[in-house]
């Protein structure tokens, strides 16, 4: 089993900048890659972009240029870099991590991001 946890949300204004972080525990060798998703109150998940264990990355086109996702592998941990935030990012981010051979995908709790205008 792989545990995630998410750290580092908060309360920032409008065109601030916040990092999030997801620490990987467990079978962490059965990661193959690693994503973030944001979920906003009485809206569906939606995928913030993605990293591959090799450093890929990519990215939903509304995150291009100011989200940036890195990761850590001697840490086993991911991060999200958000730049120029905006109200409309205010959501709960989750940290998601895509499992091989076939087992179901590792879902941290969220943690909550929250812009004011």
């Amino acid at each position: 089993q792989v545990q995630l946890v998410e750290s580092g949300g908060g309360l920032v204004q409008a065109g601030g900048s916040l990092r999030l972080s997801c620490a990987a525990s467990g079978s962490i060798f059965t990661i193959k890659a690693m994503s973030w998703y944001r979920q906003a109150p009485g809206k569906q998940r939606e995928l913030v972009g993605t990293i591959t264990n090799g450093g890929r990355t990519n990215y939903a086109d509304s995150m291009k240029g100011r989200f940036t996702i890195s990761r850590d592998n001697p840490k086993s941990t991911m991060y999200l870099q958000m730049n120029s935030l905006k109200p409309e990012d205010t959501a709960v981010y989750y940290c998601n991590a895509d499992l091989l051979f076939g087992r179901t995908d590792a879902w941290g709790q969220g943690t909550q991001v929250t812009v004011s205008s």
